[in-house]
């Protein structure tokens, strides 16, 4: 087997996405990569997404095209119910949204730098973004980061978007079973989260490998102004992030065998912080070593946590 015969399955969460889809998959069928399997799990669209995911049947040949319906849960249950399904067997894995634009070589591009990297390690590549609008009018690009992605890192803070990342067979496996025990509120931010929790590596590419297209139907915006940061700090004061926190905490504590020493140290370090008093908490969060990419970020972060709002 040549290294350009190993399989990619495009993991494609899809819900009433018929005014954009098509742009996508002709993305997807120009990836320079040769060897692609596509999966799309529909949730429910009313819309012709699915007749315009069937009309590509006898159009995509590279690889196959599987269309199943999604656990109808939402756009995370509908990642997770592809990250464990058995069925799906690659050597690579990509997650994809239904209405962005991939640049030719997004897929090859984290398959070249996985080749030079140890393959029994869980692997997971990821990228910056260029932003869209509606009509394909470029509007932007997403945070550029800069401090190195870590477990200290995604506990507090999701690095990248799925549609963003690919991850090899060890990463997968690693996934599949951590997310057969739990739930999670974002597929993306669960990933960056279990496969540095796990020992694995992260690469963030700087340069935008997707083009994220904003749009009023959009789950989660880009993040592209200073008005967007602005906002993501509010969430820290008012609590959502609180709750997502949780979610996550409850899931890596069903999955402790699952995590690497280090990363289960800072952990702990995390809970107490969060349990003990003021000063106890500063103390206590400065020892675990977490931080958010941004100054403005991990400063916000540690007045969130000093007023109880993590």
């Amino acid at each position: 087997m040549t290294a350009k015969d190993q399989r990619v399955a495009v993991l494609m969460g899809t819900r009433d996405g018929a005014a954009f889809i098509g742009e996508q998959l002709e993305s997807l069928f120009a990836q320079s990569w040769p060897a692609v399997d596509l999966w799309v799990s529909d949730d429910g669209s009313t819309d012709a997404t699915v007749a315009i995911v069937e009309a590509w049947r006898s159009r995509w040949n590279k690889g196959s095209l599987t269309l199943v319906d999604g656990p109808r849960k939402g756009f995370a249950a509908n990642f997770r119910s592809m990250i464990i399904d058995p069925r799906i067997d690659a050597d690579y894995y990509a997650f994809c949204d239904q209405d962005d634009v991939w640049e030719p070589d997004r897929l090859e591009s984290a398959i070249r730098w996985m080749e030079g990297e140890d393959i029994d390690m869980p692997l997971l590549f990821c990228s910056r973004t260029a932003t869209i609008s509606q009509t394909g009018i470029p509007a932007g690009y997403s945070p550029l980061f800069r401090r190195p992605p870590s477990f200290r890192n995604a506990l507090v803070q999701s690095i990248a978007g799925g549609n963003t990342m690919l991850f090899n067979r060890k990463a997968r496996d690693l996934l599949a079973k951590a997310s057969a025990r739990t739930d999670f509120v974002s597929h993306d931010w669960w990933a960056y989260l279990i496969v540095t929790a796990a020992g694995g590596k992260v690469r963030y590419e700087p340069r935008p490998l997707v083009r994220y297209r904003q749009h009023a139907a959009n789950l989660v915006g880009a993040n592209v102004s200073w008005k967007a940061r602005l906002s993501r700090l509010g969430r820290l004061f008012q609590g959502q992030f609180a709750t997502w926190t949780d979610s996550n905490l409850r899931g890596l504590a069903v999955n402790r065998d699952l995590i690497a020493r280090d990363a289960a140290l800072c952990l702990r370090l995390f809970i107490r912080a969060r349990r003990g008093s003021t000063f106890r908490r500063f103390s206590l969060l400065g020892k675990s070593g977490v931080y958010r990419q941004t100054l403005m970020g991990t400063l916000g972060l540690y007045l969130a946590f000093l007023s109880r709002r993590i």
